[in-house]
């Protein structure tokens, strides 16, 4: 049973505070100082994804990220990549929620949970508080020798609200607050599945409701995948009532995801510059310019998207592809005469490289493996 923390306001060290702080000015710089692409949307969307990718992983869920693009492509699509998917939707949602100018709910919380489920075989759990005892390991006919066991079931609905309430305070550092509600959360377990991956969008829910991520999301789930041990070592500490340890380790995390995708940042406008340049540095307004900024967003396309997005007609989107094809940046995905798809290949080969580095901890060649689940 976790103490209530709608009104806590624990004292903190002064290295707490300063790597906090740190944190917080980590992902305040992501947000300000990234380079001005054409479209800020390509790089918010992919890093939107590869927090989903990172959460999943945690979870057990391993999906590259030219295996994603095509399954949110409609190309085939399974269920680990349903599931996948659906922590994209989920993020997406919470984003969305928390942008909103009004307090966040515990609607929002259960919408979010719905949304990640939704399309998945477990869509029947999605948005539902379990009205059960859950547990986390052992037998799944009873909680002995579990590694975890949250509060009873008739406690979940109170802790909600009051996690909901400390959701909406305005009092404290950014990632202390998104620390303590991402483990509160969990300790909660309010869902009989996917509370990591809820958890997680927590985090993000937090950053975008005190106006710290406002552009751009960190993929701090994907350095969580990395220290997985680390990790779930730091929930149980977070638990047995050892703050100072989870906060610090949550803040690290922070600004290495910040730091870094600050650098993939870099990468995707050095890569929009290269494609120009091959492109024969196409007028501002030119179609094949319009739909190469779009790409790193949207690195699989089809041609009526890629007329959406650079505002002409089919006929003219088709023409533009196919400079962009003969430029090497496009490459066809298959051969229908309808209903043709595009990648852009270079796109994957920078996102693939980016969550290597990202996924690989300090002194190692070898990413981490996935962390064992945590429900």
């Amino acid at each position: 049973m976790p103490d209530p923390v709608a009104d806590w306001d624990p004292p903190l060290t002064g290295g707490v505070a300063a790597t906090l702080a740190e944190a917080d000015a980590a992902v305040r710089a992501l947000n300000e100082e990234v380079p001005q692409l054409a479209s800020l949307e390509a790089l918010s969307r992919q890093l939107l994804r590869q927090e989903s990718v990172g959460s999943s992983r945690i979870e057990g869920l391993m999906m590259g990220q030219r295996r994603l693009a095509r399954a949110e492509a409609g190309v085939g699509r399974d269920d680990v990549a349903r599931q996948i998917v659906g922590n994209v939707r989920a993020m997406e949602s919470a984003i969305a929620l928390a942008s909103e100018p009004r307090d966040f709910e515990l609607e929002d919380l259960i919408e979010i949970h719905r949304r990640l489920l939704e399309a998945t075989r477990d869509e029947h759990l999605g948005g539902v508080v379990r009205t059960e005892q859950n547990w986390v390991g052992g037998s799944a006919f009873s909680p002995a020798g579990a590694e975890f066991i949250p509060p009873p079931e008739g406690e979940v609905g109170a802790l909600l609200e009051d996690l909901v309430a400390f959701v909406n305070r305005d009092d404290l550092p950014v990632a202390m607050q998104a620390a303590i509600a991402h483990a509160q959360f969990e300790t909660i377990h309010p869902f009989l599945d996917g509370n990591g991956r809820v958890g997680r969008c927590l985090i993000h829910v937090i950053c975008l409701r005190r106006g710290l991520a406002v552009s751009v999301v960190p993929p701090i789930s994907l350095v969580l995948a990395t220290r997985a041990k680390e990790y779930i070592g730091g929930l149980e500490e977070y638990r047995f009532a050892d703050l100072n340890e989870w906060l610090v380790f949550f803040a690290i995390a922070t600004i290495s995801a910040a730091r870094k995708a600050r650098g993939l940042a870099a990468r995707v406008e050095s890569l929009y510059g290269e494609w120009l340049l091959r492109l024969g540095s196409p007028r501002s307004d030119a179609s094949s310019r319009r739909i190469a900024s779009q790409l790193p967003a949207e690195p699989i396309i089809a041609v009526a998207r890629a007329a959406a997005a650079a505002g002409v007609s089919n006929t003219a989107a088709d023409n533009a592809v196919r400079k962009l094809e003969a430029a090497g940046i496009l490459k066809r995905l298959n051969a229908k005469k309808w209903g043709r798809l595009w990648e852009a290949p270079d796109v994957f080969r920078l996102l693939d490289e980016f969550e290597r580095e990202l996924a690989t901890p300090e002194g190692s060649d070898t990413p981490a493996r996935p962390a064992p689940r945590s429900g």
